[in-house]
């Protein structure tokens, strides 16, 4: 790992505000300014200004976990980057497969929305993965390949980009690829971001998947694993705190 591994909370549909306000402020009170980790946490969209309020000043970074393609506009439902930028944003999840299944987003979709982040100053980390069935298929790399091909904008940088690899499998089963399936889908992924940056060597690439504290050093220690995406297990600071300590 030649870049500081991100360690990102997609704490997804879950939670009260109590308990939002709670474990960000576990987190902030156990993550120093020194640690070897970078941490960002992503609830949702109507608790974000009290847990920006429950981590200000300390080194745990707020992010959306979704926006829309408009700056803003007759959206009725939807997030501006910039509304989740003003509300203490650094980062925004697009095209996660939930998205991408669930409201039927296609590559252009996540691609433009990775485009609206940049606009607003934030950081997209950008989600790519393939299902069970194109694994079985064998199509697991032309998949990812296609993907990070639609989905991710020309021109950005380590700076301004952060890509996920969420094998749609694995998530929330507690089945993981193994540590060789891993390595070749992130090193396809980092060779694929060749096309679209001059800088594909800092972009972080993170793996999400059912990362927890039993696995999680194992997996960060994989070549091109950059950090990890979180789901399930960041909704307790223990185990979250855990991972994030694996690296």
């Amino acid at each position: 790992m030649t870049t500081r591994p991100l360690i990102a909370g997609n704490w997804k549909m879950n939670l009260d505000r109590a308990a939002a306000e709670s474990l960000a402020r576990e987190l902030a009170g156990a993550v120093a300014a020194a640690a070897a980790f970078e941490m960002v946490v992503c609830p949702p969209a109507p608790y974000l200004l009290p847990v920006a309020a429950a981590i200000a000043g300390s080194p745990v970074g707020l992010g959306g976990q979704d926006c829309h393609t408009a700056a803003g506009g007759a959206h009725t439902g939807d997030v501006a980057a910039a509304m989740l930028q003003d509300a203490g944003c650094r980062y925004v999840i697009v095209g996660h497969s939930e998205r991408r299944a669930d409201h039927g987003e296609t590559d252009a979709m996540v691609r433009a929305k990775a485009e609206a982040a940049r606009a607003a100053g934030l950081i997209p980390i950008v989600c790519v993965g393939e299902t069970e069935a194109q694994r079985d298929a064998g199509d697991t790399l032309a998949v990812v390949g296609r993907q990070i091909a639609g989905s991710v904008p020309d021109g950005l940088d380590g700076a301004s980009l952060v890509v996920a690899y969420e094998p749609v499998w694995a998530i929330g089963t507690g089945r993981t690829p193994t540590v060789d399936d891993v390595a070749a889908v992130h090193a396809h992924i980092r060779a694929a971001l060749g096309a679209r940056t001059a800088d594909a060597a800092g972009v972080r690439i993170l793996y999400g998947g059912s990362v927890k504290p039993s696995n999680a050093a194992e997996l960060l220690a994989v070549a091109d694993v950059d950090g990890a995406l979180v789901g399930g297990a960041s909704l307790k600071s223990a185990d979250f705190l855990a991972i994030a300590r694996s690296v």
